[in-house]
């Protein structure tokens, strides 16, 4: 038996859009599904039951963060990330990849993999295909990623194709370097920049792998949303139907939707909890910034229509007033918020895709949060 299995449940008849459910070692979700990022071991000021609370069922942490400190070997021996961070729902661990490429300023990009310099202390460390699984296999995440190069936007053409075909030959070696694939699926990245031919060459030669779950790797880096949603519709028609589907680190919610009306199963993102940090929230009318002085004497809930504990029990006045005053309760209720906000927003948007009304979803959400049509 495969470490996880995709159920398609329904297909939406107007939009094309996918209801599944994803079924791991550590329990089953339905998707589309967005995941909140635990970067080292932990949502940014959330605790385990916080998350169940707010019904997360799958976070993601980062294997660069975690192989630099506290290592895998000791994450390994307290149980593996489900049991160092006390977390018995699913886990998915992202290779390093795009850390060791975008938190490094001195790196060194070789065939057998990348010298870069700890963002932490400056000391030389090196990650390669096998190292990121071996690191990957301690962790113990029930989905996992296989090491590869996400090209930079902007970057020519020879450039991308070259990157691409590296992350095809790295990926084989993740494959090779497998050693827990009855307990961790391992998924493959789909490459190419912004080049329809080479998101079509790199699609064939990563599913010709036959991994059991894919992800769209190298979007949400800096490109216009047009071609993002593009390259979208060039790539994920050639990914298999029976297996899940995963675009990485789109978390803003009207892309969200946009991936999800495209095919996409699974999306994660450090928006949420980033902006809320910093004061700035969702609501059911487009983002606010709770800081603001105009929220000085406000007594609504950040949302009125969210059913989260911050907005049950506490106003924009008095989350505005932790703010100014700098107490971590403020920033904690924000992003406690921020992702109850777009886990609920997924389960609407899976109740439409039950109704078949994905696109009039979509019309009224963007007409209410202000997004252009």
């Amino acid at each position: 038996m495969p470490a996880i299995r995709y159920e398609l449940i329904k297909t939406c008849k107007q939009s094309g859009a996918r209801l599944g459910r994803i079924h791991t070692p550590h329990g089953s979700f339905e998707t589309p599904v967005f995941m909140p990022v635990g970067t080292q071991a932990t949502v940014k000021g959330m605790s385990p039951d916080e998350l169940k609370e707010i019904d997360a069922h799958i976070i993601l942490s980062n294997t660069y963060h975690l192989f630099l400190r506290p290592g895998s070997e000791l994450v390994r021996d307290a149980g593996g990330l489900h049991g160092f961070m006390n977390w018995d729902r699913s886990i998915l661990t992202d290779s390093g990849g795009f850390q060791v490429f975008s938190l490094s300023d001195l790196r060194d990009i070789t065939e057998e993999g990348v010298t870069f310099r700890s963002h932490i202390d400056g000391s030389k460390k090196f990650m390669s295909p096998e190292i990121s699984i071996k690191t990957q296999n301690d962790l113990g995440a029930d989905i996992i990623m296989a090491f590869d190069e996400c090209a930079p936007y902007p970057c020519d053409f020879d450039y991308a194709r070259k990157s691409m075909e590296m992350t095809t030959r790295w990926a084989k070696r993740c494959k090779q370097a497998h050693a827990r694939p009855e307990d961790q699926a391992l998924f493959g990245i789909v490459q190419g920049s912004v080049y329809p031919e080479l998101r079509k060459e790199s699609a064939k030669q990563i599913t010709d792998l036959d991994f059991p779950g894919y992800a769209v790797g190298g979007l949400s880096v800096g490109e216009p949303g047009e071609v993002m949603k593009e390259m979208l519709e060039i790539t994920v028609p050639l990914l298999p139907a029976d297996k899940p589907r995963y675009l990485m680190g789109v978390g803003s919610p009207d892309y969200l939707i946009e991936g999800v009306i495209r095919g996409i199963d699974m999306f994660d993102c450090v928006l949420p909890t980033r902006i809320g940090r910093n004061g700035t929230v969702f609501t059911s009318s487009g983002r606010i910034i709770v800081r603001d002085a105009k929220y000085a004497r406000d007594f609504s809930p950040m949302d009125p229509e969210c059913d989260c504990y911050a907005c049950r029990n506490f106003t924009r006045a008095y989350i505005r007033h932790l703010f100014k005053t700098g107490e971590i309760l403020g920033l904690r209720l924000a992003t406690w918020h921020n992702l109850r906000f777009l886990i609920n927003l997924m389960s609407d948007i899976r109740q439409a895709i039950r109704e078949d009304r994905l696109l009039d979803f979509r019309k009224e959400f963007f007409t209410r949060f202000g997004y252009p049509l």
